[in-house]
């Protein structure tokens, strides 16, 4: 029985307030012995697990190169798991699911080693009841994306029999500019059908981000308010604390742009600026986001209003850290990016004229993640300047990491006898508001791919309109001198200041 079912005979599968248990199934991941599959998602099919919500006979099958048995692999998991697991260990459960974790040694070349896991796949089904429903998730560089489902295609392990399912899991980045996306989607598509492929974006996982369609579209306070009528301009900040580290070899040539804006950013502004969908399906989310992208493009001149730098050593709180040009593994003379801003625009009656300004960068001056939407200012001050010197515009701001949660800015009279308006916060905060602590992104989005829900996935036609949008800005930045430095602990180069400045804005400081 599936236990769906069981778990509640009555339930309404339009019921989105109920737990989701997949159905019966297995995943087989290929670049399992990686770092993300060791930080990420091993440790995430154990807390689905852990919470119910895997099949009891979900069998994981981890695809590598090392000469491991039965135990290594066990013993590997285990300790993956002790380590990045978000619920507490439990005893019971990693017995059950160490009881069903298989490990198949090959390499990408050798058609053996996938005639092995096809034997191993079918018998499987035969001795776990998995049914023949199986993802392959493909933790790999996007290299061998192309032998690996050659290998899933001549083994026969891609084909499905009637009543089965076989899905395809896939890590960014998607290709490094428009024509190598659509390669790369064809590639996969020869294989796989496009309702089969589930392009993973871990940050539409995160629970503030999907709050964004919650914010907008059950609250009547909010709606009138997000267009172009109200809102003076919307900033996105991706901005981490740390340097390259030892992703300095595989970072350059990449940079800050393709590594963050063309997928996570890019997704973000399609969520905040998409019409309300007919109904929350897959389908109308994806066709929604769709048109936002198809209508956004780059504000010109690129020169004006795009800046891109390179960290320089610096302060990092109390820590002094190297430059990037100084980090193993860097070319000195690379001018590969890490830190990019752009300007884009949306061609729509709902935001015509409203700028949206995105930017990433390495050793800025905080680990934070955030949407504003700033607003103008009213029309008619009634208040005279002195009054109103500490206030500044009315802003929403959405915390997607760390802290996550939705501020709101808004003017404020101060206490006392005489009349002194400045900004004050209302605050809402998920840690403390609900007791309930968020599924780590991961946990969302493996267990959506065995549930055959890709709400959260972007498809081919988003990732090819994000590389449109991005393209002629990169084409651009590699024909126009060198990044410009930034030292460490700061919020990037002048360039990125002048670019707001020219608009008589400024960034936020989070």
């Amino acid at each position: 029985m599936d236990r769906s079912t069981w778990f509640n005979p009555l339930r309404d599968p339009q019921d989105k307030r109920l737990p989701r248990i997949a159905g019966p199934c297995g995943m087989v991941i290929f670049g399992v012995t990686g770092d993300l599959a060791r930080k990420k998602l091993l440790p995430a099919i154990y807390d689905l697990a852990n919470r119910g919500l895997l099949p009891a006979g979900f069998t994981l099958i981890g695809f590598g190169r090392r000469d491991w048995d039965h135990d290594d692999f066990c013993d590997y998991v285990k300790k993956a798991v002790e380590h990045g697991a978000r619920t507490a260990f439990r005893d019971n459960v990693w017995q059950r699911l160490a009881e069903a974790i298989i490990f198949v040694r090959g390499t990408f070349d050798d058609d053996a080693a996938f005639d092995t896991l096809n034997a191993t796949v079918a018998e499987v089904d035969n001795t776990r009841g998995t049914a023949g429903n199986w993802a392959f998730y493909l933790s790999i560089p996007p290299d061998s994306f192309s032998p690996v489902c050659h290998q899933l295609q001549r083994s026969g392990l891609a084909e499905a029999a009637d009543g089965q399912w076989r899905r395809v899991i896939i890590e960014k980045p998607f290709g490094h500019d428009l024509a190598s996306a659509k390669e790369l989607n064809e590639t996969v598509n020869a294989v796989f059908p496009e309702d089969a492929v589930f392009r993973i974006d871990h940050y539409l996982g995160k629970e503030t981000v999907q709050n964004i369609m919650a914010l907008r579209f059950a609250n009547q306070l909010f709606d009138p308010l997000w267009t172009s009528h109200y809102v003076d301009h919307v900033q996105i900040t991706m901005a981490e604390d740390m340097g390259l580290g030892g992703r300095a070899g595989y970072y350059d040539g990449i940079g800050a742009a393709r590594d963050v804006i063309q997928n996570h950013l890019i997704q973000l502004l399609a969520l905040t600026a998409m019409e309300e969908p007919i109904e929350f399906t897959p389908s109308e989310l994806q066709a929604e986001k769709i048109k936002v992208l198809r209508a956004t493009k780059p504000v010109l001149p690129l020169a004006k209003t795009t800046a891109r730098g390179q960290y320089t050593a610096g302060w990092q709180g109390s820590e002094q850290v190297r430059g990037l040009t100084e980090e193993d593994g860097f070319d000195p003379q690379s001018t590969t990016e890490t830190f990019a801003a752009l300007t884009l625009e949306i061609n729509s009656r709902r935001w015509a004229g409203v700028p949206f300004y995105l930017r990433t960068g390495k050793r800025l001056g905080r680990r934070v993640t955030e949407i504003a939407l700033v607003f103008k200012q009213a029309p008619h001050q009634p208040f005279g300047d002195v009054m109103t010197t500490a206030l500044g515009k009315n802003a929403m701001v959405i915390r997607v990491q760390p802290d996550e949660g939705v501020t709101m800015r808004f003017g404020s009279k101060v206490p006392g006898s005489t009349m002194e308006v400045r900004d004050v916060n209302m605050d809402f905060s998920y840690s403390e508001a609900f007791t309930e602590q968020s599924p780590e992104a991961y946990e969302r989005l493996i267990l959506d791919a065995l549930l055959d829900e890709s709400s959260l996935f972007p498809t081919n036609e988003e990732v090819e309109l994000s590389w449109k949008i991005l393209d002629p800005i990169l084409d651009y930045w590699a024909t126009h001198g060198k990044p410009e430095p930034y030292k460490a602990g700061t919020w990037g180069p002048e360039s990125a200041e002048k670019m707001l400045s020219r608009e008589h804005r400024t960034w936020r400081r989070p």
